[in-house]
């Protein structure tokens, strides 16, 4: 028997994933990041937005899916120790994995600071949706 698949924990956690992503890159840190790219307001403008937004909302899908079979995994968890794992996983892989790139391309250190906080912001807010839906 596998482990179990928490389809509406992982709905939720890719949907505020998603709407974190736009706060966050908007309001928030939107013009800083846009500053470190190099992109001007007219490249943002001719982007293909559906297929952007549609294709960060599968990626967050996938994101969230693997994440819930990580934790899924263990059983008696507590919200601490989900919130700890979901964290760590953002610190742990994904924001090292971005640091290497970023050094490679000469990428700023706001720019990594920017977005590995956004993969920090999700995971953890991820974390506490599953353990409060799922887990």
């Amino acid at each position: 028997m596998g482990t179990p698949i928490h389809w509406i924990a992982i709905l939720v956690a890719a949907v505020s994933g998603f709407m974190i992503g736009g706060i966050w890159y908007g309001p928030l840190f939107g013009k800083a990041w846009q500053a470190e790219r190099g992109l001007s307001d007219e490249t943002m403008k001719n982007g293909n937005m559906p297929l952007i937004f549609g294709l960060t909302f599968v990626l967050n899908l996938v994101a969230a899916f693997i994440l819930d079979h990580t934790l899924s995994t263990y059983s008696g968890l507590s919200l601490s120790t989900i919130v700890q794992i979901a964290s760590g996983v953002a610190l742990g892989f994904i924001i090292p994995a971005i640091g290497v790139n970023y050094l490679f391309s000469r990428q700023s250190l706001k720019l990594f600071l920017i977005d590995g906080g956004y993969w920090l912001a999700i995971y953890t807010v991820m974390g506490f949706e599953f353990a409060l839906i799922a887990i």
